[in-house]
């Protein structure tokens, strides 16, 4: 029988060696895996962190290999191309950072190095190349040793498990079938048998070649969060009349349908998919997480009441699928194909489609395959694209009849694209009311497309905006406040929830993440999106936001717990919560009773007198915090960022005329708004193509200015003007980075001072 061997401790790593080594080689750093070695520099910022080949080398002796016939080396993620080496000979190479592969070992001697070279240089041919996170580079999951026999279950085929099972529901009852893949099937028979509750349910021997197939009366049906029911089924390979090898997976019955009207139906019955994205990295250690930072990860999104996860932009830890297959929690699982097509890349597409399916076919979590996220950045009308996602399409159908598949389109790509309507089922990534626009307009967006393509099943696979620890009373887009973010996400909160018709939506993102090349909100080389922070130790006010909306477990949370030093007289209090009825203390005094509407919000007026300590109560619960007045605004709460930003007291707003708090459309619906306008843009359009490129998130390449990775150009901003006109002209700047100094801000805001608003 095979024998399993984790081999993480006690390995050597270098950065400077030229070639992996033979024998062991000497003043290597001492590591145990997970290991990247862009923990600290992918997260500080400056689009500067290691990208290159590292090698990893391990000594192992013959006595300490696993036992067995044959000798097997698995890697369950190695970022993102690597070659593998056995006594210096080179036994297997992968491109691909984030699933399972193996490889044979052979030649065994008393004494062995297994050497790895791992790269995760910039290329033309691996996904991903371009996006909004970091690719950490090292041995970041387990490797093992597996011993088995000459007749074994196949390693060889995609990192596969070997086992696939395919229930089909049938009234009360399901009928499953069960495959297995044997390396050499000759003279062998499996015997299958699938377990309930510890017990073995149901038995039969086949033909190493032939399937299995079994009925489950009344099957105990996997329904999402609220029965995760699951089944075991085990494979038993006999050769020759003796045991020799053994596998099994577990799996849910369930159906499940996406309706384009209705929503996600789970078994019959409508089961609204509201949850989060997840990135899965923390501080220091990128990528390379234990089973504790996953079950913490899982803990969190379900206490936040979450039904879906969308899995960004890569295959996860088979960790974390197991444990969302425990917790019942409906997945979206997607490969690396994102943000810019490269016409070379077309053989890894496939490769990591299969590696995904093939590897997580068995999880009834998943629902849909993701085919690709915001690939038509640079537009969506190269048939190169096209033909690549139509074939994608066709190899998930003919390798998985039973899911269907999505993609993520960027806001930019027209709703009448043919890119748009490959896939199956469709989501859209929009970010009005942050990268433009306005809030309002993303029901309005979806209610266009609904209209347009009634049988479309359309979702939200992005939406969020950024939030540090910086306050304020009155929020605006682009000021990256605990407040304004908490606003974002009760707006989005009411239009989605008007909206059933939507089959999945996923706020951007659960956590904050690392992205070296961003430059913005006042911390560089984080996207600050999260509903939790990246070390997962303080929820953000809208984390509450969606407990209160979302989770069964009565709640009640008082925001703006960490924005305690407030100048006006009164002050707005908001209050979350899932409770019938809320009432708010001020230093023991009722400020009043609210009854719960629509939405799970409650807003309150409170004098600002000396400092005030607040209680709010919801039935049995209670939660708390402290204002105070002050006179001059806390210095601590406002963001501080290199370049042109500019705090709000320092921009001259006169009455009925124009500042750079305006937004683009306002401004431009005057006639001297249109010319300040176009004088604005001369100043964009001559920093854009005539300043100095910097080794940082902003560069000029062409004409274009690049931002966090992805080139901006005039010919884009005409495109995107409906989201464009929603941005105030500081946003602009602000998401400028630099480029131009607080100087030439308030020049700009005093021509915009000359200009009269029209009267109301």
């Amino acid at each position: 029988m095979r024998t399993v061997k984790n081999i993480n401790a006690q390995w050597l790593f270098s950065k400077n060696a030229k070639n992996a080594p033979s024998a062991l080689p000497s003043g290597w750093d001492e590591i145990n895996l997970p290991y990247t070695w862009n923990g600290t520099d992918g997260q500080d910022g400056g689009n500067d962190y290691y990208r290159g080949t590292c090698y990893f080398a391990k000594s192992l002796k013959a006595d300490d290999l696993p036992a067995g016939e044959e000798l097997y080396v698995a890697f369950d993620g190695v970022n993102s191309s690597c070659e593998v080496f056995w006594n210096g000979k080179k036994i297997a190479e992968h491109h691909g950072g984030y699933s399972t592969f193996r490889a044979k070992i052979e030649d065994v001697k008393p004494e062995n190095i297994l050497a790895v070279a791992v790269d995760n240089s910039p290329n033309d041919k691996v996904y991903p190349q371009n996006a909004d996170f970091t690719f950490y580079g090292g041995i970041y999951r387990d490797v093992s040793l597996i011993g088995v026999a000459k007749k074994h279950f196949d390693l060889d085929y995609y990192g596969s498990p070997s086992i696939m099972v395919t229930p089909e529901i049938k009234g009360n009852d399901a009928e499953i079938e069960i495959k297995t893949f044997i390396k050499d099937d000759d003279d062998c028979k499996v015997r299958y048998e699938i377990i309930a509750d510890g017990q073995v349910i149901a038995s039969r021997t086949e033909d190493g070649d032939d399937d299995a197939e079994f009925e489950i009366k009344n099957v105990h049906l996997w329904d999402g969060r609220r029965d995760p029911y699951l089944y075991t089924a085990k494979a038993t390979l006999i050769y020759k009349g003796e045991e020799v090898d053994e596998i099994s997976t577990r799996f849910g019955c369930r159906t499940f349908k996406i309706d384009p009207d209705k929503g996600f139906i789970l078994n019959g019955r409508e089961y609204p998919l509201r949850g989060v994205s997840r990135h899965q990295d923390r501080p220091g250690i990128g990528n390379a997480l234990l089973p504790e930072h996953h079950k913490e990860d899982l803990d969190l999104i379900l206490e936040v009441g979450a039904t879906t996860v969308r899995l960004a932009h890569y295959q996860h830890s088979q960790v974390f699928y197991d444990l969302c297959d425990e917790a019942g929690l409906v997945l979206w699982a997607e490969i690396p194909y994102i943000s810019r097509h490269m016409s070379g890349g077309y053989d890894n597409t496939v490769s990591q489609m299969k590696e995904l399916i093939v590897q997580n076919y068995n999880h009834p979590s998943i629902v849909v395959w993701g085919l690709s996220n915001e690939i038509t950045i640079a537009g969506a009308s190269d048939p190169d694209l096209i033909r690549n996602h139509k074939k994608l399409n066709e190899l998930c159908h003919d390798m998985d009849k039973t899911r269907p598949t999505t993609v993520a389109a960027v806001s930019m790509c027209a709703i009448d694209a043919e890119y748009a309507h490959i896939s199956d089922v469709l989501s859209y990534n929009h970010y009005f009311g942050w990268y433009g626009g306005s809030t309002e307009m993303n029901g309005p967006w979806f209610d266009d497309f609904h209209k347009k393509y009634p049988k479309k099943p359309i979702g939200i696979s992005e939406y969020g905006c950024e939030a540090l620890d910086w306050h304020t009373s009155t929020p605006v887009q682009g000021d990256y406040t605990e407040e304004y973010q908490a606003y974002y996400h009760e707006e989005l909160i009411k239009q989605i929830a008007d909206r059933p018709y939507l089959w999945a939506t996923h706020v951007w993102n659960m956590f904050d993440f690392a992205a070296d090349a961003r430059a913005e909100g006042g911390e560089n080389g984080m996207n600050h999106k999260g509903l939790v922070t990246f070390d997962r130790k303080y929820k953000k006010d809208s984390f509450y936001a969606y407990q209160a909306w979302l989770s069964d477990k009565p709640m009640v949370h008082l925001c703006g717990k960490r924005y305690v030093d407030r100048v006006e007289d009164t002050t707005k209090v908001t209050v979350y919560s899932n409770c019938a009825e809320v009432e708010l203390f001020a230093n023991g005094v009722s400020v009043g009773k609210q009854t719960k509407g629509k939405y799970p919000f409650f807003y309150f007026d409170v004098k600002n007198e000396g400092e005030t300590a607040l209680t709010v109560k919801a039935g049995d619960l209670e939660d708390s915090g402290v204002i105070r007045k002050v006179d001059t605004p806390n210095e601590a709460y406002i963001m501080k960022e290199e370049g042109g930003v500019i705090n709000w007291f320092e921009i001259n707003t006169p009455d009925g005329r124009y500042s750079i708090n305006d937004t683009i459309g306002d401004i431009m619906s005057t006639f001297g708004g249109k010319i300040a306008t176009v004088k604005i843009l001369l100043k964009l359009k001559n920093a854009m193509t005539s300043s100095k490129p910097k080794d940082s998130a902003d560069k000029k390449k062409g004409g274009a200015l690049e931002v966090a990775g992805f080139q901006l150009n005039l010919s884009m901003i005409k495109n995107v003007y409906g989201m464009a006109k929603g941005f105030t002209v500081k946003r602009v700047f602000s998401m400028l980075g630099g480029k131009f100094t607080k100087e030439q801000i308030l020049e700009i805001n005093a021509m915009l001072n000359k200009v009269k608003k029209p009267k109301k």
